[in-house]
């Protein structure tokens, strides 16, 4: 017993420093992590440029669609696999693997030699490999933050660690908007230093101070899994391109293949889940009301908040930007600058808000934050196409106000109702939701917006380029052009109808009409009608997803901490079956109460610990615990059984 105990005091113990030193190692990985999901967008014309590669040429979209989503699909499909690893292995081990792996793929995209569709598919291939490393980081952040923070305080690291995420998305925009025009490679090599010094700071200051689960892995599910969504994601792309005279390919046979082979495969792995002995993906946390409304209120909000950064690049890009003296080559750079104020919102809600909701509980900021969103979404809405930008800046303040105020309460709250042994995959789960819910929502966004530009675009971009002099045949057949076409000219920072119509038709023009085809109002003018008719679908459905997302978040109930099952000599936990049975019945603590914080909390060797009154806490290898007004314990491998007495009596030790 002697040598147990002194074994089990050698494990590191986190102090006041640590958890600091955690948070801004974290919070830095998860930021170059989501910096690289959207730096891309906006450097997207000067990387194909300098690859020699038209991407509006038939064929190419898919190259300009891969390079955007390549990352998110993957960091989607492996988070909970590598959150999984991290509670099997060590989060801070995985945790680290994840900074290599992604300053290996920076630096392999910098090196890109090839041209054409080559030089393309490579920075396809390796931007997909920088996505393994971004789960790895995104997968273990927040596990490894809440193993560093005691639970009264981890709201508010939680929250700047996840409104750095957040964040990251939109300051992408803007670092690459800046790079990209010097020299396309900057917008990848600038990782390299970043990750680097990520990495070695990481391997010589974290420390695994995580409850370690001994579990085979579940080969079955991780490929079932990875296999399913796949298939839907790659089904989803392909659904807003094109296909035959239709302008979006839902109707594709392949798409109808992939969506339909995608959902039967996750069927199959949600049975195969119910069925191993430990799964990759706890469905059994699901009943932990906190962890499942949380995680659909986290889903809702990416689904409605997904495709808001394309429909803002858009509108600027394709309109308002150039109504008001920008070229086209400078939109890409300008949209970023003009998002600011998004960014902004979420910097200072975020990280307030998490420390407003360790003392008061999260379910009042998340909830009213998904309808503050909600009204910020119907006031994009209402704002006229030629707006005022002070409107605009305030409402996307507003709007990032909301969304902070939301996300740091929000995952706290997730992370705080995990059992420690579960932290990675659980955090996993969370962050699968989320990353798929933005690939889904781009999906949407598009085809909403397709839709809505289908009815009127055809006809309106024949007549305009008819009354200007272009051929009636040619004008006919830009008109029938796909709107994703144009959409992705417009995303690109193109001229559109200098690109769509081409060099020959403009030089046969008079001067006048090839001024007005070419110059910067006629296609924001041209385009604005049937825009506005899209962007009230998708905006609409926005709407719809942050009210729904408020319902599930009220619905999470109060405040839940589980139960801690780690401390100075903590060892490893029992068998994972426990978690099937009600949370109630597993020590991880079931409150309706709102003033209370935490459940229990275990000390190492014989001391005791506490109970709250009437929740059963787990002891694990020699665990006590203190019984309150007759709460008592159970005791796993010779731990002892609490003694049921008044507040303050001790426990009997574990034999």
């Amino acid at each position: 017993m002697a040598g147990t105990a002194g074994a089990a005091a050698e494990p590191f113990v986190p102090n006041d420093r640590y958890k600091w030193v955690a948070l801004t190692n974290t919070t830095a990985g998860v930021l170059l992590a989501t910096i690289d999901s959207s730096i891309v967008i906006i450097a997207m014309p000067d990387i194909f440029r300098g690859i020699h590669l038209d991407p509006l040429v038939a064929g190419n979209s898919v190259y300009l669609l891969w390079m955007i989503l390549g990352y998110l699909v993957t960091s989607s499909v492996l988070v909970v696999s590598v959150g999984r690893l991290g509670d099997m292995f060590g989060r801070v081990k995985m945790y680290n693997l994840g900074f290599v792996i992604y300053t290996v793929a920076s630096l392999f995209l910098t090196i890109d030699w090839l041209t054409g569709r080559q030089g393309a598919l490579f920075l396809v291939v390796w931007r997909i490999v920088q996505g393994v490393g971004g789960a790895f980081l995104v997968g273990n952040s927040g596990a490894i933050l809440t193993d560093a923070f005691p639970s009264h305080q981890r709201g508010l690291a939680l929250g700047i660690n996840n409104v750095a995420g957040i964040s990251g998305s939109f300051i992408g925009l803007v670092v690459g908007g800046f790079l990209a025009p010097i020299d396309w490679r900057l917008v990848f090599l600038v990782s390299v230093p970043c990750g680097l010094f990520g990495t070695v700071w990481a391997y010589l200051k974290l420390r695994d101070i995580s409850v370690r689960t001994r579990q085979p892995i579940d080969w079955l599910g991780n490929v079932t899994f990875a296999a399913g969504m796949i298939l839907i994601m790659v089904g989803i792309t392909h659904g807003i391109q094109p296909y035959g005279h239709s302008s979006m390919g839902w109707g594709s046979p392949t798409v109808i293949t992939l969506l339909t082979v995608g959902a039967l495969t996750l069927a199959a792995f949600g049975m195969i889940e119910k069925k191993v002995r430990f799964p990759m993906f706890r469905l059994a946390l699901f009943r932990i009301k906190a962890f499942t409304f949380g995680t659909l209120s986290t889903f809702l909000s990416a689904l409605g908040r997904g495709g808001l950064m394309f429909m803002m690049i858009i509108w600027l890009q394709g309109i308002w930007l150039p109504l008001h003296g920008y070229s086209f080559a400078a939109t890409p750079l300008a949209a970023g600058i003009h998002m600011l104020p998004l960014t902004v919102g979420f910097l200072t809600a975020g990280p307030i808000s998490g420390f407003l909701s360790d003392r008061f509980g999260a379910r009042g900021f998340a909830t009213g934050g998904m309808v503050v969103a909600s009204i910020a979404f119907l006031l994009l809405e209402l704002l006229p196409i030629n707006f005022s930008y002070w409107e605009l800046a305030g409402i996307l303040l507003l709007n990032g106000l909301a969304m902070g105020a939301f996300a740091s309460p929000n995952r706290a709250a997730v992370m705080n109702s995990l059992p420690a042994a579960e932290r990675g995959a659980g955090g996993g789960m969370n962050s699968t939701f989320m990353n798929s819910a933005q690939v889904f929502s781009v999906g949407i966004f598009f085809s909403l917006m397709i839709a809505g530009l289908s009815v009127a675009l055809p006809h309106t971009m024949t007549a305009g380029l008819a009354a200007h002099g272009v051929p009636a045949g040619a004008a006919a057949k830009i008109g029938a052009l796909p709107p994703i076409t144009i959409l992705f000219a417009t995303f690109l920072g193109y001229n559109p109808v200098g690109h769509l119509v081409g060099p020959k038709i403009l030089a046969s023009l008079s001067p006048a009409n090839a001024r007005v085809l070419t110059g910067r109002s006629f296609f924001p003018d041209l385009i604005s009608g049937p825009f506005h008719t899209g962007l009230h679908i998708a905006f609409g459905f926005s709407i719809a997803c942050c009210l729904v997302a408020a319902v599930a978040s009220w619905s999470r109930g109060s405040r839940f901490v589980a139960a801690e099952h780690e401390g100075p000599g903590a060892v490893e936990p029992v068998d994972v079956e426990p978690l099937f049975a009600e949370p109630g019945d597993l020590g991880l603590g079931v409150s309706d109460d709102e003033d209370i914080e935490d459940v229990g909390e275990q000390v190492a060797g014989d001391r005791g610990g506490s109970a709250v009154t009437g929740v059963a806490v787990t002891g694990v290898n020699g665990a006590g615990t203190t019984g309150v007004n007759g709460a008592g314990t159970t005791g796993v491998n010779g731990s002892g059984a609490g003694t049921p007495g008044r507040a303050g009596t001790p426990g009997a030790g574990g034999t």
